[in-house]
């Protein structure tokens, strides 16, 4: 996609803190759990971000403001896929708006709002800011913009690829049609479709008017025709009160779209397919009622009430994790850290808030509250934390457990008073001498030393590759099973099992070797190299294992899988 915007607008660059933290394992927690989101939904496209050029008075207490906002917002989001609120006091108010196109899921909104709002802090402490995703829209400011239809950072995102011939002329007459439409449709939202493979959707934010809808998507209609449609098949006018999008691709779902165009041929056949899908559904919802009553009269109460069905397919797996002792209560979390009280706010992390809180058995712990639910993930997730909760290392904070019985899922580690790195190094409200002080050299050189055992303990010192550098690897089998079977048979299914989770997949015995290293008695196996923790990179290595050349240079490993 290319951007355009009108000369006399201004962009700023991303005003990005590069801090490091002592809640490294904060991270690699984020890393995996965005992974497992991204197994079942795409995550949505950036198309655009905006940092005002101007930088806020009172960093930390626009912060605070930025974030109850912020949270404000998540809450209207969820039910209605639209928020617009305010809050803090004087200069240090922040107003915020979020909307989701009409055409997203619940689901897929939370998705859309919690990438944004993810990414949107990288503008602080610019006094404004806004991001425009494939399907939401989040923007923050000082001032309240909430019925702002235009202004300079307005801009058209072209499609760097070549239409097909007759598309301009169809896609052009489309977009004046739904632009036309939208001001005057519910929650001011339109699409359509034209006969020539042309797709196009428009929609204001709710916090405007009817007049300010429609300057705002004619604006963005004259910027598409203009800047994108001589040529490019996709299309978006992103504005401050409204996004036009016009493609190739049925982007929107049919369900919610506001109407198309198309002859009166395909219309009576649309009529016809409804007519006839109408009747077979009645006959199909009929069967269906008849099947489930009568096998309902078969099931006692007691099955009911043990059912593992839930509407999203989750209720199963919830109520296992709830049995496992990583499980937490929702609302005991939310006691303990004061009702996610701002004053019990330790810092903002990858996809989500930290706060400190206290368990009724005096433990105190830092609890992470995730922007989206994971009851659609819950198996997954878990997994994941119970791959994590395993690791144990000085250098790395502990995680405690989970929560995913309430509306947004929560991480529990343990708390660690000396709070973030980044507060002693950044903080401009740490003078020198403090800094001095707490840091000097030799804490620092420690510092960084720490972090990289930590990470070093990450890449090859994790529980099975330890045991096996130390000779211990018969620890790791089940008490029940060694009497059972020999240590030399057990140690050889440990070894073949790190050579199969190698971090280089030329490495990796194929299966044929596989078979023959378990089954070939005294063969001497070769040593496995480091599993897949983190990237790698580095020259070019030959292995003689199994004759396979490969370039550490080409290596990016995230998880562990057998060949």
């Amino acid at each position: 996609m290319q951007r355009r915007r009108p000369r006399a607008a201004h962009r700023c660059r991303f005003l990005t803190a590069a801090a490091a933290s002592f809640h490294i394992h904060l991270l690699l927690l984020s890393a995996v759990s965005a992974a497992g989101v991204d197994d079942d939904a795409d995550t949505p496209a950036i198309l655009d971000t905006v940092c005002a050029a101007t930088q806020t008075v009172d960093p930390e207490a626009f912060d605070m403001s930025f974030d109850t906002t912020m949270e404000m917002i998540y809450q209207n989001v969820k039910s209605s896929g639209f928020g617009a609120v305010g809050s803090g006091e004087g200069s240090n108010t922040v107003f915020g708006l979020a909307q989701c196109m009409s055409y997203l899921s619940p689901t897929d909104c939370q998705l859309c709002y919690g990438q944004a709002r993810v990414k949107l802090p990288h503008c602080l402490p610019a006094d404004g800011g806004r991001i425009y995703l494939d399907g939401c829209f989040l923007r923050y400011g000082g001032d309240n913009f909430t019925a702002a239809a235009t202004d300079a950072s307005d801009a058209a995102v072209c499609s760097n690829a070549t239409a097909p011939a007759g598309f301009a002329a169809a896609a052009a007459a489309l977009v004046r049609n739904v632009t036309a439409a939208a001001p005057g449709a519910k929650d001011y939202y339109y699409a359509a479709a034209s006969g020539r493979g042309a797709y196009a959707a428009a929609q204001c934010w709710r916090s405007l008017n009817a007049s300010a809808c429609a300057a705002c998507v004619g604006s963005a209609r004259d910027q598409l025709v203009r800047e994108c449609l001589p040529a490019a098949p996709e299309g978006y006018g992103l504005n401050a009160g409204c996004v036009v999008r016009y493609s190739t691709r049925a982007f929107y779902l049919p369900v919610n779209a506001g109407g198309g165009s198309g002859s009166g041929r395909s219309s009576a056949r649309r009529i016809a397919v409804i007519v006839v899908a109408s009747v077979l559904s009645a006959l199909l919802v009929a069967m269906g009622i008849l099947f489930i009553w009568t096998r309902m009269r078969s099931r006692s109460r007691d099955d009911l009430l043990h059912d593992d069905t839930d509407m999203d397919g989750s209720g199963g797996m919830i109520r296992a994790i709830a049995a496992s002792h990583l499980s937490f209560k929702y609302q005991e979390l939310r006691t303990a850290t004061g009702e996610f009280s701002q004053t019990n706010k330790l810092g903002q992390g990858g996809y989500g808030s930290v706060y400190k809180g206290v368990l009724a058995d005096g433990r105190e712990v830092a609890v992470k509250r995730l922007f989206f639910s994971t009851r659609q993930w819950a198996e997954q997730f878990f997994n994941e934390v119970k791959l994590v909760s395993q690791v144990r290392h000085k250098n790395l904070v502990k995680l405690l457990g989970c929560s995913v019985d309430g509306p947004e899922s929560l991480l529990v580690y343990e708390y660690l008073c000396n709070t973030s790195l980044d507060h002693y190094l950044f903080s401009i409200y740490t003078t020198y001498a403090l800094k001095k002080a707490v840091l000097d050299w030799e804490r620092r050189f420690e510092i960084v030393l720490g972090t990289a055992e930590g990470l070093s303990y990450l890449h090859s010192a994790s529980e099975i590759w330890s045991h096996y550098n130390t000779g211990t690897l018969m620890e790791l089998l089940d008490l029940n099973l060694r009497e059972q079977c020999s240590e030399e048979d057990a140690l050889r299914v440990f070894h073949v099992g790190l050579l199969c989770t190698q971090a280089s997949p030329n490495l990796r015995p194929p299966m044929w070797k596989v078979v023959e290293m378990l089954s070939g008695g005294r063969e001497v196996l070769p040593r496995p190299t480091q599993p897949p923790f983190i990237n790698i990179t580095g020259p070019n290595i030959k292995s003689d294992n199994f004759g396979s050349p490969f370039s550490l240079n080409q290596l990016s490993m995230s998880g562990v899988q057998a060949r």
